[in-house]
């Protein structure tokens, strides 16, 4: 999945936030706006299906088998696996963890904090 995401996006400096790459692959919720009321759909399913699809596979292998009770993405998980479907949960936590590879992409050398949720030097 790693060496996949790095042939199509290559360093990931042509987005500009993390939020556009994860758009780019098709993980952000589609919306549908009129009159200032906002409605989010499903995810978008625009960009490169293959990416997607393997990010999201192993975003399902982590949420199968990460120790939560060790990790920071621990209780976030554990809290949305409580009020959303599993498998929404599965692509929030696909859709985050492309966004840690933006920030690892952009930021070579970094050290990335999680509870910061940015890449410092």
């Amino acid at each position: 999945g790693a060496t996949a995401l790095v042939a199509a996006a290559g360093d990931g400096r042509q987005f500009r936030k993390a939020r556009d790459l994860a758009a780019w692959l098709g993980l952000v919720p589609a919306e549908h706006s009129t009159g200032g009321k906002q409605t989010l759909l499903g995810i978008s399913k625009r960009g490169n299906r293959y990416v997607r699809r393997l990010i999201i596979h192993g975003a399902r292998s982590c949420f199968l088998h990460l120790n939560r009770a060790n990790h920071a993405l621990g209780s976030w998980l554990s809290a949305l696996e409580a009020r959303t479907h599993r498998n929404k949960a599965v692509v929030a936590l696909a859709n985050k963890l492309t966004r840690i590879v933006w920030a690892v992409l952009t930021k070579p050398g970094s050290v990335y904090l999680q509870s910061k949720g940015a890449a410092l030097s």
